[in-house]
């Protein structure tokens, strides 16, 4: 017996040296991110990787959705990253530098990315960065457009109230990639809903393939952006501001706080008088990097994807800068159940893994 700690001690070498893993498995040690292989369809062979992070519009909840009807209706493999808690593996929006999962980039065909206030560690950065910079294309929902923050050199430029020596990088990522920053709520929050309406210049894209003009609803608010937006960014879908016409409604019973697609515009809302922007495409190139394409819309909440004519924009958008024909009418049927929380801060859902955004 006195043998039994020598003994036990090698019988735990022999087992690490021929591949076990001896050490007690904890929760964090499981996939922090999620991938849906793809099937049959258009889009097979094509990976896109989708990146969440924010504390308000639940991307948690709305990405993985958007991630299923690409995979399974149309054969795209897509990788889910999450902001997650080390210590649990929980999924924690509030863990803004812990986003597993980015090397995925590398073999990326497409990026959507909702994040906010983001700093990813340095080994994190440099996947976004090289594809950036490879010219690949991206697609940004809502708080995209301040995707970052907090970051240091070298990729302190992509932080989105950057003001450094480099110029061309100024308002970081959003500015420059996507062809906004953060600016302001232009319609109320969480009290006046969005109407999408075609740009007078958009009529004929086949990113509109299969949407009635008038069709797009969503319970977020206008976002400002100044006009012109910069470069070559062409508006394609206006956002119309709508007057609550019930009373609000407690987002725990109702996630649109009382905000319907019947809602109207108020007559002599100056608010109208230009519409913003809210979804629109963009050219962008990082210094030294390759000329790419990006699709930026302001609207993308979780409870905004419950709205079917979005979810056919993304796709197609998705379709496009990937470089493949757009469906003249995609199916973008909900996979699975799917019922998005009300977004506001503190709304996250707790105790959800990765592991629990499997395909149904």
């Amino acid at each position: 017996m006195r043998y039994g700690g020598r003994m036990a001690w090698a019988v735990a070498a022999m087992m690490t040296l021929l591949g076990f893993n001896t050490r007690p498995a904890r929760a964090a040690d499981a996939q922090q991110w999620v991938v849906y292989e793809g099937g049959e369809g258009a889009g097979k062979g094509k990976h896109i990787v989708f990146i969440t992070g924010d504390e308000e519009y639940r991307s948690e909840e709305g990405l993985p959705q958007l991630a299923k009807i690409l995979s399974k209706h149309h054969g795209f493999k897509t990788t889910v990253c999450f902001a997650v808690d080390p210590k649990t593996g929980e999924i924690d929006p509030n863990q803004k530098s812990n986003i597993p999962g980015l090397a995925a980039l590398d073999s990326a065909d497409l990026l959507v990315i909702l994040t906010r206030f983001r700093a990813p560690p340095d080994a994190d950065m440099k996947h976004v960065d090289a594809y950036l910079m490879a010219g690949k294309p991206v697609i940004g929902l809502r708080t995209a457009t301040h995707a970052f923050d907090g970051l240091k050199a070298p990729y302190e430029k992509y932080n989105w109230g950057y003001k450094g020596p480099e110029a061309v990088w100024s308002q970081g990522f959003g500015r420059l990639v996507l062809g906004e920053t953060w600016i302001s709520h232009h319609g109320g929050h969480k009290s006046e809903a969005t109407r999408g309406v075609f740009a007078p210049d958009a009529k004929g894209s086949p990113l509109l393939n299969g949407i009635k003009d008038g069709e797009i609803w969503g319970p977020s608010d206008v976002y400002g952006v100044r006009l012109p937006l910069p470069g070559d960014a062409k508006p394609i879908i206006l956002g119309e501001v709508l007057k609550r016409k019930g009373p609000a409604k407690d987002p725990k019973e109702d996630p649109f706080f009382g905000m319907t697609a019947e809602d109207q515009a108020e007559e002599g809302n100056k608010k109208n008088n230009p519409m913003m922007p809210v979804a629109w495409t963009k050219s962008y190139q990082l210094p030294d990097g390759k000329p790419g394409r990006s699709f930026t819309t302001t609207m993308g909440s979780s409870t905004d994807l419950t709205n079917e004519a979005l979810r056919r924009l993304l796709v197609n958008a998705a379709y496009d800068l990937v470089g493949l024909k757009v469906p003249e009418k995609a199916n973008v049927e909900i996979v699975g159940e799917y019922k998005p929380s009300a977004y506001g801060f503190g709304g996250a859902k707790k105790g959800v893994k990765p592991e629990d955004q499997k395909m149904p």
